[in-house]
């Protein structure tokens, strides 16, 4: 999968507040929608772009094909293999990424003003006539195939995986995206010009772009890169499911020098009018880094982890709330203590005014500016606006959303999140197991 990286394109810059008053609800004359801001402070274009479906649309004995899919858009189209689709990409500074999540295939598409035929171009050869040529298919495969093999031994790897499977069980969320190491050997090309046939579909596709790019040339650019497309997808239904109920523990053993600990539990969907509630509060708990909870009681007082997070994570059909700390085997029980203790207080109590006032200050400077502060970071925004079904002027309405949280609310939903516990997921040795000694090579 090619990312190539221009100095130049890391350079364009958008003011959130102008930004917000030029977002423009573009449809081309094919009926392509797109949400789009044009921009010309500096000669670049940064789209990113999205249909509905991502890993959750895999096979359930074979995960892993989205991403396989992913990893092989870019290698070889049309008239052109791998390594001169390469080249062009190369040649004009042009980025091109493909990835799958578990409810979308995403790309993105980077270029220089002057380069945007060609970028497109390739694009749309990418999408719509992909190789899958037999010697491409088994390199990328082997790349993950060992990416695979190195995450048996990551104990970071492992408590996710292990989270994921105790949280949502047999369905679509708790597979792994990127497959394993039984299910990748089977993935055949059928499969994935099969997964490609049924998912990259104009009906399900979003769209945004910033950059120094007419309205009118826009709208031809994107007729000709996806309006070849099917008009519609073909997906698997996939069922709405509530994370597993806390508190649940899950142990896996690996003899590495420090105990990774995952902890998490249902949240709330970007859809809850509580959501934003949730939001605040989290940062209060876990999300803020040094000035959060966690990081004071388990860092600073304790010194029993060196870091200590925990977010939440929105998806089409469910919601959870997750976090991961390391430390030593002989001291996890005590981490584990200090986690749930922390959990159970904002749970009880709630966050306080000052620390709710402080939140909030927050979330309406410092994160929007880092989140908005380039154009590929504002087209990456303006994407995850219209996955999460928020209208066009949202950035507009956001600080007022965020100042109408009160205190009342903050208390309710920490309660609602963490008020019966945490699904607990430890990997390392058991305590107090001494280290084992390397095997001596021979």
């Amino acid at each position: 999968m090619s990312f190539v990286t221009g100095a130049a394109l890391a350079l364009a810059t958008v003011s959130p507040s102008q930004a917000a008053a030029k977002i423009q609800h573009l449809t081309s004359p094919g009926g392509i929608e797109a949400w789009f801001v044009q921009d010309a402070t500096v000669p670049l274009i940064a789209m990113e772009y999205s249909f509905g479906g991502g890993s959750a649309q895999d096979p359930k004995d074979k995960s892993g094909v989205a991403n396989l899919v992913g990893d092989l858009l870019d290698e070889g189209s049309g008239d052109l293999d791998s390594k001169t689709f390469h080249e062009r990409l190369d040649r004009r500074a042009i980025e091109l990424s493909f990835s799958a999540s578990r409810d979308t295939f995403r790309g993105s598409l980077r270029m220089l003003r002057d380069n945007k035929d060609e970028a497109f171009d390739l694009l749309r050869s990418a999408l719509t006539s992909p190789h899958f040529d037999t010697a491409d298919v088994e390199r990328i495969r082997a790349q993950v195939i060992s990416g695979l093999r190195r995450e048996t031994t990551n104990p970071s790897s492992l408590a996710s995986r292990k989270f994921l499977e105790v949280a949502f069980g047999d369905h679509p969320y708790g597979r792994q995206t990127k497959g394993t190491l039984d299910s990748v050997p089977t993935i055949t090309v059928a499969d994935m010009k099969d997964y490609v046939g049924r998912v990259l579909a104009k009906d399900t596709l979003k769209i945004a772009v910033v950059g120094d790019v007419d309205p009118a040339t826009l709208g031809k650019l994107l007729d000709h890169t996806f309006g070849s497309l099917p008009a519609k997808a073909n997906l698997t239904p996939v069922a709405d499911v509530e994370a597993a109920k806390p508190p649940q523990r899950a142990f896996v053993p690996l003899d590495v020098p420090q105990t990774v600990i995952t902890f998490g539990g249902p949240g709330v969907k970007r859809s809850d009018p509580n959501f934003m509630a949730a939001y605040v509060v989290n940062h209060i708990l876990g999300g803020g880094g040094l000035s959060s909870r966690l990081y004071r009681e388990v860092r600073e007082k304790r010194g029993l982890a060196y870091s200590v997070f925990e977010s939440l994570l929105w998806m089409e059909h469910s919601a959870i709330f997750i976090g991961n700390t390391g430390t030593r085997a002989d001291r996890a029980g005590d981490t584990i203590d200090a986690l749930e203790k922390e959990v159970r207080r904002i749970a009880e109590e709630g966050p306080t005014q000052k620390e709710l006032d402080e939140a909030k200050s927050y979330l309406k400077g410092s994160q929007m500016l880092l989140a908005l502060d380039t154009s590929s970071k504002f087209a990456q925004a303006l994407l995850q606006y219209q996955q999460d079904k928020l209208p066009i002027d949202y950035i507009e309405k956001r600080n007022a959303i965020v100042d109408a949280v009160t205190l009342d609310d903050a208390k309710a939903v920490a309660k609602r999140l963490w008020g019966q516990g945490l699904l607990t997921v430890i990997v390392g040795r058991a305590p107090h197991t001494p280290a084992q000694p390397a095997p001596k090579l021979k």
